[in-house]
Protein backbone atom coordinates (compact mmCIF):
# COMPACT_ATOMS: atom_id res chain seq x y z
CA UNK A 1 0.00 0.00 0.00
CA UNK A 2 1.29 3.62 -0.67
CA UNK A 3 2.09 5.83 1.64
CA UNK A 4 -1.15 7.73 2.83
CA UNK A 5 -1.14 11.63 3.26
CA UNK A 6 -4.44 13.73 3.28
CA UNK A 7 -5.52 16.72 1.84
CA UNK A 8 -8.29 17.95 4.02
CA UNK A 9 -9.62 16.92 7.69
CA UNK A 10 -11.98 14.15 7.86
CA UNK A 11 -15.94 14.54 9.37
CA UNK A 12 -16.98 12.04 11.79
CA UNK A 13 -20.86 11.76 13.19
CA UNK A 14 -20.57 11.16 17.00
CA UNK A 15 -24.20 9.93 17.37
CA UNK A 16 -22.86 7.05 15.15
CA UNK A 17 -20.70 6.09 17.87
CA UNK A 18 -23.21 5.94 20.37
CA UNK A 19 -25.31 2.92 18.24
CA UNK A 20 -24.64 -0.58 17.85
CA UNK A 21 -25.62 -0.53 14.72
CA UNK A 22 -22.83 1.89 13.36
CA UNK A 23 -20.28 2.00 15.82
CA UNK A 24 -17.85 -0.29 13.90
CA UNK A 25 -18.00 2.46 10.78
CA UNK A 26 -16.84 5.08 13.36
CA UNK A 27 -14.47 2.97 14.64
CA UNK A 28 -12.78 2.49 11.39
CA UNK A 29 -13.34 6.39 10.40
CA UNK A 30 -11.62 7.25 13.52
CA UNK A 31 -8.61 4.85 13.18
CA UNK A 32 -8.24 6.58 9.81
CA UNK A 33 -7.75 9.71 11.44
CA UNK A 34 -5.81 8.85 14.34
CA UNK A 35 -3.17 7.49 12.48
CA UNK A 36 -3.07 9.54 9.16
CA UNK A 37 -4.68 13.27 9.65
CA UNK A 38 -4.38 13.75 13.37
CA UNK A 39 -7.06 15.68 13.11
CA UNK A 40 -11.23 15.51 12.71
CA UNK A 41 -14.22 17.22 12.76
CA UNK A 42 -16.95 15.91 15.01
CA UNK A 43 -20.75 16.40 14.35
CA UNK A 44 -23.50 15.38 16.76
CA UNK A 45 -22.28 15.69 19.95
CA UNK A 46 -25.82 16.94 21.67
CA UNK A 47 -25.87 13.78 23.88
CA UNK A 48 -22.28 14.96 26.02
CA UNK A 49 -22.36 19.10 25.10
CA UNK A 50 -25.69 21.06 25.19
CA UNK A 51 -25.89 23.20 22.17
CA UNK A 52 -27.96 26.15 23.97
CA UNK A 53 -24.61 25.94 26.60
CA UNK A 54 -22.41 26.71 23.41
CA UNK A 55 -25.06 29.01 22.06
CA UNK A 56 -25.09 30.73 25.16
CA UNK A 57 -21.01 31.05 25.55
CA UNK A 58 -20.97 32.33 21.90
CA UNK A 59 -23.01 35.36 22.94
CA UNK A 60 -20.63 35.98 26.09
CA UNK A 61 -17.30 35.70 23.89
CA UNK A 62 -17.39 39.75 22.30
CA UNK A 63 -18.47 40.64 25.88
CA UNK A 64 -15.31 39.02 27.66
CA UNK A 65 -13.09 41.00 25.53
CA UNK A 66 -14.92 44.34 25.76
CA UNK A 67 -14.31 44.23 29.13
CA UNK A 68 -12.10 47.44 30.26
CA UNK A 69 -8.63 46.71 30.39
CA UNK A 70 -8.13 47.62 33.55
CA UNK A 71 -10.20 44.74 34.78
CA UNK A 72 -8.81 42.17 32.23
CA UNK A 73 -5.46 43.04 34.14
CA UNK A 74 -7.05 42.60 37.77
CA UNK A 75 -6.98 38.49 37.01
CA UNK A 76 -3.14 38.52 34.39
CA UNK A 77 -1.96 35.44 34.27
CA UNK A 78 1.18 36.59 36.43
CA UNK A 79 -0.97 36.34 39.66
CA UNK A 80 -1.23 32.68 38.55
CA UNK A 81 1.33 29.95 39.69
CA UNK A 82 -0.94 27.79 37.34
CA UNK A 83 -0.61 29.60 34.49
CA UNK A 84 -4.43 30.39 34.50
CA UNK A 85 -5.59 34.11 33.51
CA UNK A 86 -5.89 36.84 31.32
CA UNK A 87 -3.29 37.41 28.03
CA UNK A 88 -3.15 40.78 26.66
CA UNK A 89 -2.34 41.19 23.15
CA UNK A 90 1.30 39.49 22.28
CA UNK A 91 2.08 38.49 25.68
CA UNK A 92 2.86 34.99 24.02
CA UNK A 93 5.64 33.32 22.19
CA UNK A 94 5.56 30.26 20.00
CA UNK A 95 9.08 29.03 19.34
CA UNK A 96 10.82 32.72 20.15
CA UNK A 97 8.04 34.65 18.13
CA UNK A 98 5.33 36.84 19.54
CA UNK A 99 1.84 35.29 18.80
CA UNK A 100 -1.06 37.83 18.12
CA UNK A 101 -3.66 37.13 20.22
CA UNK A 102 -5.37 37.89 23.36
CA UNK A 103 -6.73 34.98 25.50
CA UNK A 104 -8.29 34.08 29.31
CA UNK A 105 -6.79 30.56 30.29
CA UNK A 106 -9.89 29.13 32.13
CA UNK A 107 -9.62 25.74 33.92
CA UNK A 108 -11.94 22.84 34.84
CA UNK A 109 -12.49 23.69 38.50
CA UNK A 110 -9.14 21.96 40.65
CA UNK A 111 -7.44 22.27 44.10
CA UNK A 112 -3.72 22.07 43.58
CA UNK A 113 -2.67 19.51 45.97
CA UNK A 114 0.90 21.30 46.01
CA UNK A 115 2.98 22.21 49.02
CA UNK A 116 6.65 22.99 50.03
CA UNK A 117 9.35 20.34 49.28
CA UNK A 118 6.48 18.92 46.28
CA UNK A 119 7.53 18.47 42.60
CA UNK A 120 6.98 21.81 41.29
CA UNK A 121 4.99 20.63 38.14
CA UNK A 122 2.15 19.71 40.91
CA UNK A 123 1.21 23.54 41.10
CA UNK A 124 0.83 23.90 37.39
CA UNK A 125 -2.91 22.93 37.81
CA UNK A 126 -5.45 25.14 40.54
CA UNK A 127 -8.54 27.67 40.81
CA UNK A 128 -8.90 29.67 37.51
CA UNK A 129 -9.20 33.57 37.69
CA UNK A 130 -12.45 34.95 36.26
CA UNK A 131 -13.89 38.81 35.95
CA UNK A 132 -15.93 40.83 38.10
CA UNK A 133 -19.76 38.66 38.11
CA UNK A 134 -21.27 42.10 37.65
CA UNK A 135 -19.51 42.98 34.74
CA UNK A 136 -20.40 40.09 32.54
CA UNK A 137 -23.32 38.11 34.93
CA UNK A 138 -23.73 34.32 34.42
CA UNK A 139 -20.33 33.97 32.45
CA UNK A 140 -18.78 32.26 35.32
CA UNK A 141 -21.24 29.61 35.50
CA UNK A 142 -21.54 29.32 31.59
CA UNK A 143 -17.89 28.67 31.39
CA UNK A 144 -17.80 26.10 33.86
CA UNK A 145 -20.58 24.10 32.76
CA UNK A 146 -19.25 24.20 29.32
CA UNK A 147 -15.88 23.34 30.35
CA UNK A 148 -17.46 20.09 32.50
CA UNK A 149 -19.20 19.12 29.25
CA UNK A 150 -16.43 18.97 26.94
CA UNK A 151 -14.08 17.70 29.32
CA UNK A 152 -16.62 14.99 29.81
CA UNK A 153 -17.11 14.22 25.99
CA UNK A 154 -13.29 14.08 25.61
CA UNK A 155 -13.29 11.16 28.50
CA UNK A 156 -15.70 9.09 26.54
CA UNK A 157 -13.99 9.73 23.40
CA UNK A 158 -10.67 8.67 24.85
CA UNK A 159 -12.39 5.32 25.18
CA UNK A 160 -13.20 5.66 21.64
CA UNK A 161 -9.76 6.02 20.40
CA UNK A 162 -8.64 2.76 22.68
CA UNK A 163 -11.24 0.55 20.82
CA UNK A 164 -10.27 2.07 17.36
CA UNK A 165 -6.23 1.21 18.01
CA UNK A 166 -7.59 -2.71 19.16
CA UNK A 167 -7.54 -1.57 23.30
CA UNK A 168 -10.49 -2.50 25.05
CA UNK A 169 -12.61 1.00 26.14
CA UNK A 170 -10.35 1.06 29.00
CA UNK A 171 -7.18 0.43 27.73
CA UNK A 172 -5.89 4.31 27.87
CA UNK A 173 -7.55 4.52 31.62
CA UNK A 174 -3.44 3.87 32.78
CA UNK A 175 -2.52 7.82 32.01
CA UNK A 176 -5.41 9.19 33.79
CA UNK A 177 -5.95 9.92 37.88
CA UNK A 178 -8.55 10.15 40.53
CA UNK A 179 -10.84 12.84 38.55
CA UNK A 180 -10.00 15.01 42.01
CA UNK A 181 -6.65 14.91 40.77
CA UNK A 182 -7.52 15.72 37.80
CA UNK A 183 -7.54 19.28 35.43
CA UNK A 184 -8.26 20.10 31.87
CA UNK A 185 -7.28 23.39 30.47
CA UNK A 186 -9.76 25.75 28.54
CA UNK A 187 -9.12 29.06 26.51
CA UNK A 188 -10.97 31.46 25.43
CA UNK A 189 -9.16 33.05 22.68
CA UNK A 190 -9.04 36.38 20.30
CA UNK A 191 -7.02 37.08 17.32
CA UNK A 192 -8.30 40.40 16.22
CA UNK A 193 -7.62 41.77 13.25
CA UNK A 194 -4.26 43.37 12.16
CA UNK A 195 -4.38 46.97 12.17
CA UNK A 196 -1.98 47.25 8.66
CA UNK A 197 -0.17 44.61 7.22
CA UNK A 198 3.07 43.66 9.30
CA UNK A 199 5.98 41.17 8.40
CA UNK A 200 3.80 38.24 10.70
CA UNK A 201 0.47 37.09 10.13
CA UNK A 202 1.00 34.44 13.39
CA UNK A 203 -2.21 34.15 15.51
CA UNK A 204 0.02 31.49 16.88
CA UNK A 205 3.12 29.80 15.52
CA UNK A 206 3.47 25.84 14.57
CA UNK A 207 3.30 23.60 17.32
CA UNK A 208 1.90 20.26 18.18
CA UNK A 209 -0.38 19.95 21.49
CA UNK A 210 1.11 18.23 24.63
CA UNK A 211 -1.33 16.40 25.92
CA UNK A 212 -3.62 13.68 24.65
CA UNK A 213 -6.12 15.70 22.54
CA UNK A 214 -7.91 19.00 22.21
CA UNK A 215 -10.89 19.64 21.84
CA UNK A 216 -12.61 23.25 19.73
CA UNK A 217 -14.66 25.13 19.32
CA UNK A 218 -13.75 27.53 17.51
CA UNK A 219 -14.66 29.00 14.23
CA UNK A 220 -16.59 26.08 14.30
CA UNK A 221 -18.82 26.84 16.51
CA UNK A 222 -18.89 29.98 13.50
CA UNK A 223 -18.20 32.84 16.37
CA UNK A 224 -16.68 34.13 13.65
CA UNK A 225 -16.37 33.09 9.69
CA UNK A 226 -12.23 33.24 9.01
CA UNK A 227 -10.46 30.03 7.89
CA UNK A 228 -7.01 30.72 9.79
CA UNK A 229 -6.56 27.34 11.51
CA UNK A 230 -4.08 24.97 8.97
CA UNK A 231 -2.74 21.73 9.45
CA UNK A 232 0.35 20.05 8.53
CA UNK A 233 0.55 16.78 6.20
CA UNK A 234 3.32 14.27 5.74
CA UNK A 235 4.51 16.37 2.51
CA UNK A 236 4.77 18.95 4.86
CA UNK A 237 2.43 21.35 3.39
CA UNK A 238 -0.72 23.38 5.04
CA UNK A 239 -4.16 22.58 4.52
CA UNK A 240 -6.47 24.62 5.39
CA UNK A 241 -9.15 23.53 8.24
CA UNK A 242 -12.19 25.93 7.25
CA UNK A 243 -15.34 26.28 9.54
CA UNK A 244 -18.00 23.68 9.76
CA UNK A 245 -21.34 24.79 11.87
CA UNK A 246 -22.28 22.59 14.80
CA UNK A 247 -18.88 20.81 15.15
CA UNK A 248 -15.71 20.85 17.18
CA UNK A 249 -12.47 20.31 15.71
CA UNK A 250 -10.45 17.49 17.53
CA UNK A 251 -6.78 16.62 17.25
CA UNK A 252 -4.22 14.53 18.77
CA UNK A 253 -1.42 15.32 21.45
CA UNK A 254 2.25 14.50 21.15
CA UNK A 255 1.50 12.38 24.70
CA UNK A 256 -0.76 10.38 22.59
CA UNK A 257 1.70 10.34 20.10
CA UNK A 258 4.29 9.08 22.48
CA UNK A 259 2.46 6.78 24.35
CA UNK A 260 0.93 5.33 21.15
CA UNK A 261 4.82 4.02 19.68
CA UNK A 262 3.81 6.54 17.05
CA UNK A 263 0.68 4.98 16.01
CA UNK A 264 -1.47 7.90 16.52
CA UNK A 265 -0.47 11.10 14.66
CA UNK A 266 0.12 14.38 16.84
CA UNK A 267 -0.59 16.99 13.74
CA UNK A 268 1.43 20.49 13.36
CA UNK A 269 -0.58 23.55 13.16
CA UNK A 270 -1.17 26.64 13.04
CA UNK A 271 -3.46 29.68 13.54
CA UNK A 272 -3.04 32.89 11.06
CA UNK A 273 -4.08 35.96 11.68
CA UNK A 274 -7.39 37.12 10.39
CA UNK A 275 -6.56 39.38 7.00
CA UNK A 276 -5.92 42.70 7.46
CA UNK A 277 -9.67 44.52 6.55
CA UNK A 278 -11.35 41.65 7.48
CA UNK A 279 -14.56 43.16 9.43
CA UNK A 280 -14.24 41.03 12.79
CA UNK A 281 -12.23 39.40 15.05
CA UNK A 282 -11.45 35.70 14.98
CA UNK A 283 -12.51 33.71 18.22
CA UNK A 284 -11.59 30.06 19.32
CA UNK A 285 -12.35 28.30 22.91
CA UNK A 286 -10.29 25.00 22.72
CA UNK A 287 -9.96 22.50 25.61
CA UNK A 288 -6.60 20.40 26.36
CA UNK A 289 -7.53 17.04 27.72
CA UNK A 290 -4.65 16.55 29.79
CA UNK A 291 -3.14 13.02 31.20
CA UNK A 292 -1.93 12.40 34.74
CA UNK A 293 0.77 14.87 35.97
CA UNK A 294 3.08 12.18 37.20
CA UNK A 295 2.95 9.81 34.25
CA UNK A 296 5.47 9.28 32.30
CA UNK A 297 4.93 7.47 29.03
CA UNK A 298 7.96 5.77 28.08
CA UNK A 299 8.17 4.35 31.15
CA UNK A 300 7.23 0.88 30.94
CA UNK A 301 4.71 0.44 33.51
CA UNK A 302 2.64 2.59 30.65
CA UNK A 303 3.65 0.63 27.86
CA UNK A 304 1.05 -0.85 25.21
CA UNK A 305 0.64 -3.33 23.05
CA UNK A 306 -1.00 -3.04 19.92
CA UNK A 307 -2.62 -5.68 17.53
CA UNK A 308 -0.04 -6.33 14.67
CA UNK A 309 -2.87 -4.66 12.50
CA UNK A 310 -2.66 -1.70 14.06
CA UNK A 311 1.04 -1.21 14.00
CA UNK A 312 1.04 -2.48 10.27
CA UNK A 313 -1.22 0.66 9.51
CA UNK A 314 1.13 2.65 11.54
CA UNK A 315 4.40 1.31 9.06
CA UNK A 316 2.10 1.95 5.63
CA UNK A 317 1.16 5.43 6.53
CA UNK A 318 4.71 6.58 6.74
CA UNK A 319 7.24 8.58 8.68
CA UNK A 320 5.93 11.90 9.86
CA UNK A 321 7.55 14.84 8.89
CA UNK A 322 10.01 16.70 10.61
CA UNK A 323 9.29 20.49 11.23
CA UNK A 324 10.22 23.27 13.15
CA UNK A 325 7.01 23.51 15.37
CA UNK A 326 7.09 23.06 18.99
CA UNK A 327 7.34 19.38 19.76
CA UNK A 328 7.22 18.25 23.18
CA UNK A 329 10.42 15.60 23.04
CA UNK A 330 10.53 16.24 26.82
CA UNK A 331 7.97 13.67 26.49
CA UNK A 332 11.48 10.94 26.44
CA UNK A 333 11.92 11.36 29.64
CA UNK A 334 10.00 13.78 32.10
CA UNK A 335 6.72 13.84 33.86
CA UNK A 336 3.75 15.00 31.83
CA UNK A 337 3.58 17.61 34.74
CA UNK A 338 6.98 18.52 34.16
CA UNK A 339 6.44 18.49 30.37
CA UNK A 340 3.32 21.13 30.64
CA UNK A 341 5.48 23.41 33.13
CA UNK A 342 8.44 23.65 30.87
CA UNK A 343 6.10 24.34 28.32
CA UNK A 344 3.82 26.87 29.89
CA UNK A 345 7.59 28.63 31.10
CA UNK A 346 8.65 28.88 27.50
CA UNK A 347 5.53 30.47 26.34
CA UNK A 348 4.66 32.96 29.38
CA UNK A 349 8.25 33.86 30.17
CA UNK A 350 6.80 36.38 33.08
CA UNK A 351 4.97 34.29 34.48
CA UNK A 352 7.36 32.03 35.01
CA UNK A 353 9.57 35.08 36.39
CA UNK A 354 7.53 35.33 39.15
CA UNK A 355 6.48 32.01 40.43
CA UNK A 356 9.61 29.55 38.97
CA UNK A 357 12.63 31.59 39.18
CA UNK A 358 14.75 28.57 38.71
CA UNK A 359 13.16 27.53 35.79
CA UNK A 360 12.73 31.36 34.61
CA UNK A 361 16.33 30.97 34.56
CA UNK A 362 17.03 28.04 33.03
CA UNK A 363 15.22 29.05 29.77
CA UNK A 364 15.65 32.47 29.51
CA UNK A 365 19.60 33.34 31.39
CA UNK A 366 19.48 37.09 29.73
CA UNK A 367 15.88 37.80 31.32
CA UNK A 368 12.45 38.44 29.79
CA UNK A 369 12.72 38.00 25.84
CA UNK A 370 10.85 41.76 25.01
CA UNK A 371 9.62 44.72 27.70
CA UNK A 372 5.86 43.44 26.74
CA UNK A 373 6.58 40.97 29.01
CA UNK A 374 6.84 42.67 31.87
CA UNK A 375 3.19 42.48 32.15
Amino acid sequence: MENKDFSSIPLLDYSQALSSSTKPGFILELRYALINVGFLYLSNTDAMVDQSLIESLKSYIPKLFALPQEEKDKIRMANSPHFLGYSKLGAELTKGKTDYREQFDIATDHVSRWRPGDPDYWNIWGPSQYPDEALIPGFQQIMKEYLSQVAALGTHFITLIAEALGLPPDGLSRFHDIPDRMQHRGKVVQYPVPTERSESNQGVGPHYDAGFLTIASIHLLQASPHPGLQVQNLAGDWIDAPPIPGTFVINFGRALEFATKGIVRATSHRVLSPPVGSSSPRYSVPLFHNIALDVKVRDSKYELEFPPEIVKLRDERGSLSQTDSINYSEFESQPSGMVQLMGRVKSHPNVAQRHYPALFKQFFPDGLPKAGFAY
